[in-house]
């Protein structure tokens, strides 16, 4: 059974798992419908997406799905803008508006029920941002706010901002987090989330979207120091302190007749605050895996285990 968690502003329960979309084209446009109608089959109702994906293609595919089967008020949709460009950072109004008014056309759409900003530019006010947005929010194109990529002192420095102006502020966060922890920024500008920003999110039981939330195949058994022909993968997640955890998940599967990736799956659905999962599951097999090890319960002394804080479970 599929759960859910609210996220302050979005008036629909959000589906867990979060179905990836950057693989949605026009010219495979029955693969991705069949995708979704098989998630939404399992409980699923929310969709990541961004103005960048594909082009803008990713966009226009969900646009074209929720028209065709009727169901825009049945999805969830998260979508992203003012990601930097050749130039660099393009946190602005400007950018904002231009983003935002594309990805409205091209989900054929009057609303948006999470959007967040794709990266960051410190050199803009957290306020002057909070501001920006709540023009959206106001005007109810926008239902709730988040970021992406930002770390948790600049939500944090907004979130004050809008307490102490009367605004709406950031209700989620979508970093990377993973069993595997990251060595270095699988694109630059990325953020993910370390212990400290964790201990934040749990403080404060802030609603954290995850993506790379099984480390792009890292705990799928395809991969082992001596394969080293992703040469991404190699760079972000290989280290001794990956591989020890790719072994603890290994075993604690065993213990749970279940697979190491589901196990990696269940360490992000199971942190002391809530969160989602974003999910890239092309095919029935790996919808079902995901389905599965989102049920999975882990204990405290378990995560902590998994990710090397404690020397036996």
């Amino acid at each position: 059974m599929m759960e859910y968690i609210q996220i302050e502003g979005c008036p629909k329960p959000v589906s867990r798992l979060m179905k990836g979309s950057d693989y949605f084209f026009h010219n495979t446009y029955e693969k991705a419908a069949a995708n979704l109608d098989a998630f939404l089959a399992i409980g699923g109702n929310s969709i990541d997406t961004a103005h960048i994906y594909c082009g803008g293609e990713s966009e226009e595919v969900i646009g074209r799905y929720m028209k065709e089967r009727g169901n825009r008020e049945q999805m969830v949709i998260l979508t992203k803008g003012a990601h930097h460009d050749r130039t660099g950072p393009r946190v602005s109004k400007e950018a904002i508006r231009a983003d935002l008014t594309h990805s409205l056309a091209r989900l054929q759409t009057d609303y948006i029920d999470l959007y967040a900003l794709h990266r960051d530019d410190p050199a803009v006010p957290a306020g002057e941002v909070i501001e920006i947005l709540n023009e959206y929010v106001k005007s109810g194109a926008v239902k709730s706010i988040g970021v992406s990529n930002w770390t948790w002192r600049r939500i944090k420095e907004a979130n004050e901002y809008a307490a102490a102006n009367g605004l709406t502020g950031f209700s989620f966060s979508s970093p990377n987090l993973s069993l595997a922890k990251a060595n270095e920024p699988f694109w630059s500008g990325c953020v993910s989330a370390d212990a400290e920003t964790c201990a934040w999110h749990e403080e404060q039981q802030f609603p954290l979207l995850s993506w790379s939330s099984q480390a792009r195949g890292f705990f799928t058994g395809r991969f082992s120091p001596e394969v080293r022909d992703n040469a991404d993968l190699v760079r972000v997640f290989y280290s001794d302190d990956n591989w020890e955890r790719l072994e603890r998940a290994k075993q604690l599967a065993a213990t749970k007749n279940v697979s190491a990736i589901q196990i990696a799956l269940a360490y992000v659905l199971n942190q002391p605050f809530p969160t989602c999962a974003l999910i890239g599951a092309q095919t029935a097999e790996e919808l079902q895996s995901c389905d599965a090890g989102s049920l999975i319960q882990l204990t405290r002394e378990e995560l902590d285990w998994l990710d090397l804080a404690a020397q036996r479970v």
